[in-house]
This record gives structure tokens, sequence and C-alpha cells, in this order.
């Protein structure tokens, strides 16, 4: 079974520690305890380490040795309209599961109003969500959650492969888009608000040279589309890493 893993803010003379609410967490309900052995990572490397003392608002480990961490083939760039706190949390929770790298808000023609000005609020609850779960699937680093910003810019995006996802259908399969992928690809996902994508934001999109995707005849939520796509990307790009040795 593997061993849990736990992100500090930084490792010192081979000590690490975490406090706070973490801390209480750790102590009081995963009974965590000296002499345990857990792996836990500054966002950097990844680290093998002994619990040396467990109080309720301490934790502090001692580093035993390096973890190999296999290597990340591919950078994901989540680009996804700004919808519901709820749902936007489900997107970021999963997202996060996924693999993904960043995340970034996106202001819409049909996104619901006013949510842009309520997100600056979220940030910090956001990033315990993200926290959370990248601790729970046992990620190397924890996904960068961006500021939001206008369609325009999420069009900047620099990419290998730039997908813009499409409620309309009028694109190629995802799939099919995601043919012959190479190590070392970045790959900028855009996807839509409930309400759909006006015929000015997809000619924009083209005009910015994203290619139009679509995941097929059903339309589905923002939340759906986001996890799904994310999905079939993982799916294509984990084909490029070598089979695990038998036994």
């Amino acid at each position: 079974m593997a061993r849990r893993r736990f992100f500090v803010s930084e490792i010192r003379n081979r000590q690490a520690a975490i406090t706070g609410d973490e801390a209480r967490h750790l102590s009081q309900v995963l009974r965590v305890e000296a002499g345990q052995v857990f792996e836990i990572s500054d966002n950097r490397e990844v680290w093998l380490a002994e619990v040396e003392t467990a109080r309720k608002a301490e934790i502090v480990f001692r580093i035993l040795d390096q973890v190999e961490v296999a290597p990340e083939l591919y950078q994901t760039h989540l680009y996804v309209a700004l919808i519901k706190f709820d749902r936007f949390e489900t997107v970021l929770e999963k997202a996060t599961e996924l693999g993904v790298t960043t995340i970034t808000p996106v202001e819409t023609v049909r996104g619901e109003r006013g949510l842009e000005r309520a997100a600056s609020k979220r940030y910090d609850r956001w990033r315990r969500i993200a926290h959370e779960a990248s601790q729970q699937s046992r990620r190397a680093r924890l996904p960068e959650l961006r500021e939001v910003v206008a369609l325009p810019r999420a069009l900047e995006q620099a990419a290998a492969r730039r997908f813009f996802l499409d409620e309309a259908r009028r694109g190629r399969p995802l799939l099919a888009a995601l043919a012959d992928p190479a190590a070392g690809d970045t790959v900028a996902l855009l996807v839509g608000p409930e309400g759909g994508w006006t015929d000015a934001e997809r000619a924009q999109a083209g005009a910015a040279g994203w290619l139009d995707v679509t995941l097929g005849e059903t339309v589905l939520r923002t939340e759906t589309a986001c996890l799904a796509a994310l999905a079939v990307i993982a799916a294509a790009y984990e084909t490029l890493r070598p089979a695990a040795p038998p036994g």
C-alpha cells in the first residue's frame, strides 16, 4: 500500500514541519505518531521522512532519503469559464487529481455574472482544496491556481497543443486530435460556460489558432466536460510511459 504523502513549506537541516490546522488533523484524525514513516514534498522534490514529534500544533519530520518520482510526461494548462462556485470547486479538486499543471478561471460572455469579483475572496479556500487533493492523489507538486482572466488573455497561452472544447460539436474528436503525443508537450484546454460559447468567442479562438475539439454527441456540464477531457488527455500521454516490470 502506498504511503501517505504530505506537503511542507520547506525543508531545512533535513527537517520539516507541518503546523496549525493541518497538524491538528494529522495528530487527532489520522493519529500520526512519532516513528511513523511518510512521504513529504516541498513542492520540488519528494522525500521519505520519519515523524520525530507529533503534537496537536506541530508535526516534525526527519528526512531519511529521497524518493524517485516518475518523470512528468506533459503539462496541462486548464482554462475554464467561471461557473457557480460549488461546481468550480469540483473542477478544481478533480482536475488536481488528474494532474493538471495550472488552473485559470476565465470570464466569458455567458458566464455567471459577478463571479469574477467574488472569486478573489475564494482563493484561500481554493488553494486548500487543491492542497488536499494533491496529497490525496500523491502528486509531487501542487497545481498553480491563477487569477481570473478575460478570454482574450486566455487565448494568448502558448502551448504545443491548444484545444478549444466546443459543445457545438463542430471540431474533431479530442482523442483523434491527440494522435502522436510527444513527451514534453504542453497542452492547453479551454472549456466554456454552462450557456455555451458565442459565435464571436468561437471566432476569437479560431483566429488565435486554437483547435476546435469535441467529446461527442451529448452536451456536458462544464465540470463534466473538464474532467472528461483531462482524463482523455492523461490517457493519451500515459501511452508514452514505459510499462512497469512484471512482479
